[in-house]
């Protein structure tokens, strides 16, 4: 079973909720996600310091970003951490997957500053960049659910930026849709055979019937 991790910073949770909709995407698709959220107590003197935490994304075989985007930017957090990251046991992320998603209630190109930062860090580490349009499974895929480029970033009304309140609910569903997009592609990066949700209930259902 893959283990992806998920590396966020939320300062008003709306970062937090896609993180958490992409984990759920994850699971559902068959592997194992883990939630890893930047916390202010991991910030000393202005640098980020968890040797726990990147030991934890060392071991992982995919790593996803995720982070709001402030004033046409990267996080102040999120750089904190991905500053520490370059000092960490060199090369330990070459060839992982990497993905990324952002959110902003504007509109612009501060979305796409962020996601083109994830794209910069993951390069610096060797790793492969997953593609968001890529989809296995019936049904809606991201592009479906959101303008061309837009998804995985999350483009809402509101008047404070990472405000939970202001995500809009495609979101969360494009979220999950992403999680199950990156997982299918690692997996099929090591060779393994990854089934469908669909295919799962289905063949939970059959079971229960036999079971009857």
């Amino acid at each position: 079973m893959s283990n992806i991790a998920i590396v966020y910073y939320s300062q008003g949770g709306a970062t937090a909720m896609i993180a958490h909709s992409v984990a759920q995407g994850v699971n559902d698709a068959g592997a194992h996600a883990q939630l890893i959220s930047i916390e202010p107590h991991q910030l000393v003197d202005g640098q980020w310091r968890d040797d726990a935490t990147l030991a934890r994304l060392a071991n992982a075989d995919a790593i996803i970003f995720g982070a709001p985007a402030f004033q046409g930017g990267i996080a102040a957090p999120f750089k904190a951490f991905a500053d520490a990251t370059t000092r960490w046991r060199a090369r330990s992320w070459r060839n992982k997957v990497a993905g990324g998603f952002s959110f902003s209630y504007r509109p612009g190109d501060e979305k796409r500053n962020t996601l083109d930062y994830f794209a910069a860090l993951a390069g610096h580490h060797g790793m492969v960049w997953a593609d968001t349009q890529m989809s296995d499974e019936p049904g809606p895929t991201a592009s479906e659910l959101r303008e061309p480029g837009d998804f995985p970033v999350a483009t809402a009304p509101g008047v404070d930026v990472d405000a939970a309140y202001a995500l809009d609910p495609a979101d969360v569903i494009a979220g999950k849709q992403y999680g199950r997009n990156v997982a299918a592609l690692v997996a099929r990066l090591a060779g393994e055979v990854l089934e469908s949700p669909a295919v799962l209930a289905r063949r939970a259902l059959k079971e229960a019937e036999r079971r009857l």
